[in-house]
């Protein structure tokens, strides 16, 4: 189990992105946390957005088609698509995870 995590510019991006992964089964579950101040450097550049963040929970072996579809809709030249591992977690819950991505 991982959790990934993507940075957005827009709300109706958010929803976009987290709808596709849910109906296409490569997350189980997609919170999007709204008013987040990223900062960062940009083309040489420090660049301060507001933006909202994604945290999406799948199943490893979904990373790979999880990434392209959000590639294929995010707006960025370069989003931001991180992951890690869920090492430890409710069984009850890691459990509907998996019931909830697989294909």
């Amino acid at each position: 189990m991982i959790v990934v995590l993507c940075t957005v510019n827009t709300k109706e991006t958010a929803k976009n992105i987290a709808v596709a992964l849910i109906e296409n089964k490569l997350a189980a579950c997609v919170n999007i946390v709204p008013n987040i101040s990223s900062v960062y450097s940009w083309n040489g550049n420090t660049v301060i957005d507001d933006e909202f963040l994604l945290i999406i929970k799948t199943q490893e072996y979904n990373y790979n088609k999880l990434e392209e579809k959000i590639k294929s809709i995010h707006p960025y030249e370069l989003p931001e698509i991180i992951s890690f591992n869920i090492d430890n977690g409710s069984k009850e819950y890691l459990d509907w995870l998996i019931a909830n991505t697989r294909v």
